[in-house]
């Protein structure tokens, strides 16, 4: 029976918020230095030149847009990870598997509190390696770490 914890609905509404804030940046700061003439005229010297503010307003737009498509992809990659508490080992990622042979202790004093627990264990080099676990990253770590902790005992 395998146990999964996949990324955290909490994770994944901050990055679709990002998105939607620099969306919102770019469609706002492109109006006002491309459209909005009261704005455009506030911003020009007597020349014609623009000043800094509205240099900003126009040239940010494709860097907002830019930045809210790397987010994007950021949580296209994101949203497919998860945590699987197997039989044998705990899997964080393909690069990163925990047996539970390798588990010295679970530190879970701050679980109820923070809603983390540390696992420490041995690498396949013999050094110890702390990992901390976040309710904030992962859903479903409580069944995950009932899991573990039978496991162990």
């Amino acid at each position: 029976m395998a146990i999964e914890a996949p990324v955290s609905k909490y994770k994944k509404n901050n990055l679709r918020i990002f998105i939607i804030l620099c969306i919102v940046a770019a469609v706002w700061f492109g109006y006002d230095g491309y459209f909005s003439k009261k704005f455009i005229e506030k911003h020009q010297d007597v020349q014609g030149n623009p000043d800094s503010t509205l240099a900003f307003n126009r040239k940010s737009p494709p860097y907002f847009i830019g930045a809210a498509v790397l987010l994007g992809v950021y949580l296209f990659v994101v949203s497919r990870k998860k945590i699987i508490a197997d039989e044998n080992e705990l899997i964080i990622s393909d690069k990163e598997r925990i047996s539970y042979d390798s588990i010295q202790k679970i530190n879970k004093t701050n679980f109820e509190s923070k809603g983390s627990f540390i696992i420490t264990y041995k690498n396949k080099d013999g050094t110890e390696v702390n990992r901390k676990l976040s309710d904030r990253t992962y859903d479903n770590l409580t069944a995950v770490l009932e899991y573990l902790v039978e496991k162990i005992s």
